[in-house]
């Protein structure tokens, strides 16, 4: 119970500073476009400085999985639905995700969830079969099909400057606000619902956990893990470069 209701908090979190974020991008875009008075001149428009980043590597850590990160741009150019599949598939399909289905395996193998399961290695395959599942399932249903059928953007766009408060709270909270296939930005059902379906999906292969409890618990985790995922993915290039920065300071001490 203490679990599921620290899931809960974190999703709310999550979901206020979303819209506060909403917030403040649309009440900006509104106050763009408002006339100036009669009899005074205009500002003249704020001119961004354009910042170069390199294009997002294919995996974070040399592991994570990272096909549906793009840079942060002024001008939005949407995707077609094939594409928005081949993300989903390779997402779901690439050896990483076994590594996470294993970890979680053997978690639940550690604290005998789901018992009838059993123990042992007849356990543990279970366990792993189902865990990979669940991620499988849950990124066909958030990045592939219901983008497509919702016309939203299963992309995480990056942001890579601002502070690092700042960059966190932008890279969690898009698992609830995204874009749409026109370029505005909206809740993102995708995330919301596809998971939600993914949840409803593994109760024909989780004969003990078919509670209320036990998929909300799972919907925030799935939704959760999605989350510092993102953060992992805005932060990697700034890792990554500190890291190759201080092999160069190294060798050229030696």
């Amino acid at each position: 119970m203490f679990l599921l209701n620290r899931l809960l908090a974190i999703f709310a979190v999550f979901a206020f500073l979303s819209f506060a974020v909403f917030g403040q991008e649309a009440a900006s875009d509104s106050n763009a476009s408002a006339p100036a008075p009669a009899g005074t001149t205009p500002p003249a428009p704020e001119v961004k400085p354009v910042v170069e980043q390199a294009p997002p590597d294919k995996r974070v850590f040399g592991v994570l999985p990272n096909y549906r990160t793009a840079n942060e741009t002024a001008i939005y150019t949407p995707i077609t639905v094939k594409q928005k599949f081949i993300i989903a598939s390779k997402d779901s399909f690439d050896y990483p995700l076994l590594m996470l289905g294993a970890a979680i395996a053997g978690l639940g193998q550690w604290s005998n969830d789901n018992p009838s399961f059993g123990q042992g290695a007849a356990g543990f395959a279970r366990r792993f079969g189902t865990s990979y599942a669940d991620q499988a399932i849950g990124n066909m249903m958030t990045e592939g099909i219901f983008p497509s059928f919702l016309h939203e953007d299963p992309r995480y766009f990056r942001r890579g400057t601002g502070s690092k408060w700042g960059r966190t709270w932008y890279a969690a909270t898009r698992v609830l606000v995204t874009h749409t296939d026109t370029g505005s930005l909206r809740f993102n059902y995708s995330e919301v619902l596809g998971n939600a379906a993914a949840v409803a999906i593994s109760n024909s292969y989780y004969p003990d956990n078919r509670t209320v409890g036990a998929n909300v618990e799972k919907l925030g985790q799935q939704i959760g893990i999605d989350a510092i995922s993102q953060v992992l993915k805005e932060f990697w290039p700034d890792v990554k470069r500190k890291l190759f920065q201080h092999h160069k300071d190294e060798a050229s001490l030696q």
